[in-house]
């Protein structure tokens, strides 16, 4: 098997939060006009820091995303008869990155399939996208919310999170997430996300929650303000164990993210 998986390149993956980037080229669009009928400099290089984070964006929508989840799931060490999770899987980024990976084991995928958190998003064209990078036989697809995922306890070896938890509105909201998240984890299995904010909400839920090794940290200027958050679940608890979360009731509103 494979020791580095390739960058996703047959699919169709979209752009994340499509809305900030057409605000950006809609603001810097109206420096430059600002520009050119005053004849100031600063609307015209106010335009200029607009389009160069713009580009900085779309570069790690594009591309920069797949090269840090590419470096993530190496890390791993993923023997590939693990089941996977990735919360907010949106159109299959590290979805199918994770799939490439595994050789008897499953990954599964969970979104609510919303375009406002990433363009074109549905699970079809996710399906598709399993197809065009040859995983669709390990990918299982399931629309839901992540603070009440329609999945048993102790069922994954690995929960996977790409820019997703932090699209869930209010803190409690966003800690029962965190809470599914284990829930589901098998003893022994790993947590991972990476988030643009709320993460040290998530470190402290997670130590709250009794897990180990939670450590959280920054992924460097070329990914902006995300943050990588790890932790295990202790071996050898039992649904008694107070990091064992129960479930939230069916009737919770329905939110999630990409």
């Amino acid at each position: 098997m494979n020791n580095r998986t390739p960058l996703p390149h047959r699919g169709s993956y979209g752009i994340d939060a499509p809305f900030a980037p057409a605000f950006m080229a809609a603001m810097a669009a109206l420096e430059f006009a600002l520009a050119f009928f005053s004849g100031k400099r600063l609307p015209l290089l106010a335009g200029l820091f607009i389009l160069a984070i713009l580009a900085f964006y779309l570069h790690g929508t594009l591309r920069g995303k797949f090269v840090l989840w590419a470096r993530l799931l190496e890390s791993l060490d993923l023997r590939g008869d693990e089941r996977i999770l990735d919360l907010g899987c949106g159109r299959g980024a590290v979805l199918l990155m994770a799939a490439q990976h595994l050789t008897t084991g499953r990954a599964v995928g969970v979104d609510l399939w919303r375009t406002v958190d990433q363009s074109g998003n549905s699970a079809e064209v996710t399906r598709r996208n399993a197809v065009a990078e040859g995983v669709a036989d390990r990918v299982e697809l399931h629309t839901g919310d992540m603070r009440a995922l329609p999945l048993e306890d102790g069922s994954f070896d690995l929960v996977l999170s790409s820019l997703a938890v932090h699209n869930i509105s209010g803190r409690a909201g966003r800690e029962q997430a965190i809470s599914e998240a284990v829930r589901v984890l098998r003893p022994g299995g790993r947590l991972v996300i990476v988030d643009v904010r709320a993460t040290g909400q998530y470190q402290a839920h997670l130590a709250s929650l009794g897990m180990h090794g939670v450590a959280r940290r920054w992924l460097g200027w070329r990914f902006g303000t995300a943050r990588l958050v790890t932790a295990t679940k202790p071996a050898g608890r039992n649904q008694a164990d107070p990091v064992a979360v129960p479930r939230r009731s069916a009737g919770a509103p329905a939110e999630s993210g990409t």
